[in-house]
């Protein structure tokens, strides 16, 4: 029988998170800035949540903490071990450090270099290992059995759930849903039964998806509101929608998910604890092109002055391109999930940016 995590769980990640992570800012994006980045026919007002805006430039160090903070003393001693491409190992590598722990982290070979040594600067030690997600967790949880270091998943784990589960709460206290915390400048209000609210975020492991609807949903239950949660993925790492669609966990090798420009979003297959909840409390799981993803940075600084790496503009991709296929609603909420973008691609960027000044996107009807 599956456990879900409770609101009371989130409530208690919350307080631990408070003076550690970021609340980050929920950004209304103005209909003129829209157009001036070549975007006009949204049929909802956009909202930009930016987790780029926390320590490690991503949402990772929601759930990182909230499992490290939880540990003993004598696990604390030990160690903690991770496997990650790049912003799971920053959170673990950061709440590792701010509460006296050693870290280590197995990462893939072709992570970005900037998530490298970002992750070393913060005191980690790093191993080195091939693409495979299954090739990184085989790697660390053989180093825990031989050094005793706890392992600390990347998001098929409770308490990682209910980290990430914050975000989701978070965005609808800003929003005004629920009470409690500073609203933006811009207050979107709280909005009504049929008003229609729908919140995107990414989805790979399935760790901050699962978190958000959760949240979303138990805080929202006896609410006079209507609220929808998506997912939203790469078309070359599409596991987790398939999974959904068929209500059976697949996993696709990772041949075919490191295809996609997203490093964040190649995980081959979402997590067990994630999964239980994603079918409980998601409502859909939409993909994006891997050219859909490239416009969506683009627009992302021209529109919100954000910046998105590629696993953090899927939402933003989904909103402008598949809002058709997305649920009708008055206000839509975009989660960007991190903003470590290689100092490479950020000049590739820059360079399309200012190539495309007068180009018009064409955004779904």
């Amino acid at each position: 029988m599956t456990t879900y995590i409770t609101l009371d769980e989130i409530r208690a990640a919350q307080r631990r998170l408070a003076g550690v992570a970021v609340r980050t800012g929920l950004h209304r994006v103005s209909p003129e800035r829209l157009r001036a980045a070549g975007i006009e026919g949204l049929p909802f007002e956009l909202y930009i949540k930016a987790e780029s805006e926390q320590p490690i430039g991503s949402f990772k160090l929601r759930g990182a903490y909230n499992r490290i903070a939880q540990l003993s003393a004598e696990e604390l001693g030990r160690g903690v071990i991770t496997y990650s491409s790049g912003n799971h190992a920053q959170g673990v590598a950061y709440a590792a450090r701010a509460l006296g722990a050693k870290a280590v982290i197995v990462m893939p070979e072709d992570a970005p270099a900037i998530k490298r040594e970002a992750t070393t600067a913060l005191g980690a030690e790093i191993v080195l290992v091939g693409p495979a997600s299954s090739e990184r967790k085989a790697r660390a949880e053989r180093l825990a059995a031989a050094h005793g270091y706890t392992v600390i998943p990347p998001y098929d784990d409770p308490a990682i759930v209910a980290g990430q589960a914050t975000c989701g709460i978070e965005i609808l206290e800003q929003l005004g849903v629920l009470a409690g915390g500073e609203a933006p400048s811009q207050r979107p209000g709280a909005g009504g039964p049929g008003g229609g609210l729908a919140i995107l975020s990414p989805v790979s492991g399935g760790g901050l998806l699962s978190g958000i609807a959760t949240g979303v949903k138990l805080a929202t239950a006896d609410l006079p509101c209507s609220v929808e949660v998506w997912g939203v993925e790469p078309e070359l790492a599409a596991d987790a929608k398939q999974s959904f669609d068929t209500k059976t966990l697949v996993e696709w090798p990772a041949a075919m998910t490191t295809r996609t420009i997203s490093d964040g979003l190649r995980t081959q297959s979402v997590g067990v604890v994630n999964f239980a909840h994603i079918l409980r409390f998601v409502d859909g799981i939409a993909t994006v092109s891997e050219d859909e993803i490239v416009a969506a940075m683009r627009v992302m600084p021209a529109a919100t002055g954000l910046v998105a790496e590629p696993s953090g503009a899927v939402t933003l991709a989904a909103a402008l391109f598949h809002h058709a296929e997305l649920p009708r609603c008055a206000k839509l909420v975009a989660v960007l999930s991190g903003g470590n973008l290689e100092p490479e691609l950020r000049h590739e960027l820059e360079a399309g940016l200012a190539a495309s000044a007068s180009a018009e996107w064409r955004v779904g009807v």
